[in-house]
Parts: structure tokens; sequence; C-alpha cells
């Protein structure tokens, strides 16, 4: 990716699969489907392949998998 490249400043579109994600649109980061907050993608560690989201941490993950929304 270059880094002078203006559509890093937009989010990324990930596909989050079971262990691994894959850069749809490239991006420096995710929000966060929980908190709303910016995950710059070199931090992101919590995600749910099976709702296609990214959240911040491991209370943001726990908060929307104890939600019970699909």
């Amino acid at each position: 990716m270059n880094a002078h490249d203006p559509s890093l400043g937009q989010p990324a579109q990930l596909h989050y699969g079971d262990g691994e994600f894959v850069v749809l649109k490239p991006g420096r980061f995710v929000i966060c489907a929980v908190s709303g907050q910016r995950i710059p993608l070199d931090a992101l560690r919590y995600w749910s392949a099976e709702r296609q989201e990214a959240y911040a941490g491991p209370a943001e993950a726990l908060t929307a998998f104890s939600s019970g929304r699909r």
C-alpha cells in the first residue's frame, strides 16, 4: 500500500475469517461495531466472522456476543 494514498484516511473494508482477515478495500483502520472507535489494522485482534464486524478489545467483543444481537 502506498502511504500517500488518500484512500488510506478512509476505513478499510475487510472480510473477517476464522483467525484471519482479508483486506477488500485498503485503509488504515476499521470501526468498532460496539464503541465506534477507530481500530488500526495492525492492532485489530477481535472480530466476528459470523457477524463480519470488528471490536476494539475483549470488553467490546464480550458486549457484542452477550447482547445476542444478530
